[in-house]
Formats: C-alpha cells, sequence, structure tokens
C-alpha cells in the first residue's frame, strides 16, 4: 500500500505544475472586469533570488525578508482552487496574479502596513508544507484568505522549500532551521499593539515548524504568549509521539488545537514510509482509541476528513479545497465559536471529535445530531489539585498515551 500510494505521489505530482515567475506584479486593465484583492504581509527565511518574478527561491537566508504581496482574484472561479496562469504574463481576468510587492526594510515598516490593514485587530499566520514555491504559498493564502472570508488580517510564514520530491529531509531541516525566526516574528506580531489575537494555520511539514516554534516559546517564557488564541493543524505531517512531547513542553496555559486528519492522505502514507513507517498525526482515525479519549482529555479537537471529496489525487490538500472547511476555518475555528450548535454543517459524514470544557464546548443541541456533521463530545474532568509528576503537567497529553 505503501509503495502504491509513492507511485502515486510521484506520477501525480511529476506531472503538474505551472509556469514560474508569478511574482513579477501586473497591471490591472481600468476595462477588465472587477476583480477581489488579498493583501498580506510576507516574513521568509528563503535567500532572495535576484529575480524579480521569483523573488525568493529554495535556498536558507541568514536573515529574514519581510514583503508586502497583494494578490488579484479572477471573478469566476470554483471555491477551492488556484487558478494558475497557463501563460505568462497572468490575465487577472481568468488568473490568480500579483498586483503589488514592496520589500520592507524595518519592523517599523511591517507594523506600519499590519496598521493600514487591520481587520478586528485578528491575525492569520499560515505556514505552509512540503514542496512549496514562495509563489506556491502566496497563491495558497490567497485563496485561503478569499474563501473563508475570515475577518482577519493575513500573515504568511514561508520557509526554504526546493519545491523538489527528492529533497523531503532538506525541506524538514529548512523547518528546523526556521524555528527561531517564525517565534521572534509570533513575538513581534504579538507585541504589536493593534494584534488582538493571532491564529496560527499551518498544513503538513509546516505543522513540525509550528510546533518546534511553540515549543521553543514555551520552554523559553513559560508558556505561548497568550496573544496566541487557536492553532490549526491541516494534515499534520509529525510522529505521534514527537507531537505529545511538543504539546506537552510548551507549557500551560496553551492556545486552543484543532486538527485536520484524512486516513486516505497519500502523502502522508509517503512520509510514514519514508520515516520508518511511524504513524503520522494526520492519518489516525480521531474516533478510535486511545485517540479519542486522549485528545478529549487534552481539550484538542480534531475533525476526519476521509470521506470529503478533494480533486486532489493525494488527499492532502483538502482542508482549503472544500468550501465548507475552509469556511469553517475563516468563520468559526478562528473566531473561537464552538462546533456542537446547529449552524455547524461539515459535510455528510464527517466526525469531529471535541475536546474541551463544557463552557467553551456548550451542549450538543437536538438539532446538531440531526445535522450532516457527526460530533463526538466529551468534557474534561475537573483536574484534581495534586502534584504533577516529574517533568509532565497534571491532566496534560502524555506521549505514550496518545501512541496506539
Amino acid at each position: 500500500m505503501l509503495r502504491r500510494s509513492l507511485v502515486v505521489l510521484l506520477s501525480v505530482l511529476s506531472g503538474c505544475g505551472h509556469p514560474s515567475g508569478v511574482m513579477a506584479p501586473v497591471t490591472l486593465s481600468a476595462s477588465a472586469p472587477p476583480t477581489a484583492k488579498v493583501d498580506m504581509l510576507v516574513a521568509t527565511t528563503r535567500q532572495p533570488s535576484g529575480d524579480p518574478a521569483t523573488l525568493f527561491n529554495g535556498e536558507r537566508s541568514p536573515k529574514p525578508y519581510l514583503t508586502e504581496v497583494a494578490v488579484s482574484i479572477p471573478p469566476k472561479r470554483q471555491p477551492g482552487t488556484v487558478q494558475w496562469p497557463h501563460r505568462l504574463p497572468p490575465n487577472p481576468a481568468t488568473d490568480f496574479a500579483v498586483i503589488r510587492v514592496k520589500q520592507l526594510e524595518t519592523v517599523a515598516e511591517g507594523r506600519a502596513w499590519f496598521r493600514q490593514h487591520v481587520v478586528g485587530g485578528h491575525a492569520l499566520v499560515f505556514i505552509h508544507g512540503f514542496n512549496n514555491k514562495y509563489e506556491d504559498s502566496v497563491f495558497r493564502l490567497a485563496q485561503i484568505v478569499h474563501d473563508s472570508g475570515m475577518q482577519a488580517t493575513p500573515v504568511l510564514f514561508t520557509w526554504p522549500s526546493r519545491a523538489q520530491l527528492i529533497a523531503y529531509q532538506y525541506d524538514k531541516e529548512s523547518t528546523n532551521y526556521s524555528r527561531t525566526a517564525l517565534e521572534q516574528a509570533l513575538h513581534t506580531l504579538a507585541a504589536d499593539p493593534d494584534v488582538k489575537d493571532i491564529t496560527i494555520l499551518a498544513h503538513s511539514m509546516g505543522t513540525w515548524l509550528a510546533m518546534e516554534s511553540l515549543r521553543q516559546m514555551g520552554i523559553r517564557d513559560g508558556h505561548v504568549n497568550p496573544k496566541i488564541h487557536n492553532v490549526i493543524l491541516a494534515s499534520p505531517d509529525i510522529d505521534i509521539q514527537v507531537f505529545a512531547k511538543q504539546y506537552v513542553e510548551m507549557g500551560a496555559p496553551r492556545p486552543k488545537f484543532t486538527i485536520f486528519v484524512s486516513q486516505d492522505d497519500k502523502a502522508l502514507a509517503v512520509s510514514s514510509f519514508i520515516t520508518g513507517r511511524v504513524s503520522r498525526l494526520g492519518a489516525i482515525n480521531p474516533t478510535e482509541e486511545p485517540y479519542r479519549t486522549k485528545l478529549e482529555k487534552a481539550g484538542i479537537t480534531a475533525i476526519d476528513l476521509t470521506k470529503v471529496k478533494s480533486d486532489d489525487a493525494l488527499n492532502h490538500g483538502k482542508f482549503a479545497e472544500s468550501p465548507e472547511i475552509v469556511q469553517l476555518i475563516g468563520k468559526r475555528l478562528m473566531t473561537g465559536q464552538p462546533l456542537t450548535d446547529s449552524n455547524v454543517t461539515l459535510g455528510q459524514g464527517i466526525t469531529a471529535v471535541v475536546g474541551g470544557t463544557v463552557s467553551n464546548i456548550g451542549t450538543v443541541a437536538a438539532a446538531a445530531v440531526a445535522a450532516p456533521a457527526t460530533i463526538v463530545e466529551q468534557p474534561l474532568r475537573p483536574r484534581r489539585k495534586q502534584p504533577a509528576p516529574e517533568g509532565t503537567l497534571q491532566g496534560d497529553l502524555q506521549p505514550q498515551q496518545l501512541v496506539k
């Protein structure tokens, strides 16, 4: 099965592609149909390419860079899709197109940009996964922001990926290379008085970078910055035991965690094969034991997307390609709204294992039980006030408890 998944991965990814060099800004014609626009701030540990059409390559830079980018989104398109141009320059009437790029030299310039684009004080920090060029992550974040209808200011953190199938290990080490830069970026963002709260949305290998930076922040400061309210991990390419250790070591209190999993994720099946047949967090069945009980006790919400249909042959990007799920991210998870009410519509057969306390979950209404989403709820038991074992926190998720 794993070998077959590897063949599928190689054949699918080797056959796909798009024109490279789409970062050079194009001018919107006055006679063109109206387009939507997404403004974002991009922080990167990539090395500058020296080419305005690509901006940054996949090599590692000793210092981070900050850029403001505006992306135009065409009026006619299927939600969940990124419409890459078939030829250059892109046509804003039919393609995603960059319409403005400006390099920022100082943190003060970044804060000034945020002040001009602040949306309720909410910030979304997106971290892409394996095999991504700079432009891939820019267009993906623009798509997520537009399709979700989120009321937040988008910030992209893009790390050095060589965007090659054979560079899995290089990419993984690049996430380690970038974890301090991401930690510092989160601290800088949280210190901005215009920022009220931060949501982190990380995908695939980017979830490793997110967890390592939060763990590092927790060890350094004793806890994660309180402005980081939500952490959403989509298709997390993380060893289950390692995730449990990272979760504990970031300290308490923690942000609210939501993970999107899918048992038919072929990319994670290949990752498991590459890493010695170690189970990946993004491929678990959260309704099975011991996962269900341990996720509930840890207060982690797990949403199973196995039954979600996707045009992605690898089933690895469902979180962004499903209109219902991307709307769930933008309008509920980022705002801390509970999933257990009658307004939740995830799609037929999708299961959510919801962890947390009675106060922040609420009660499953009768209407919710009849809704397409299946909600499994188990409130946390009150914590006993007794010393915790050395190296752990009472009531926390333990590595040995999560592993099946």
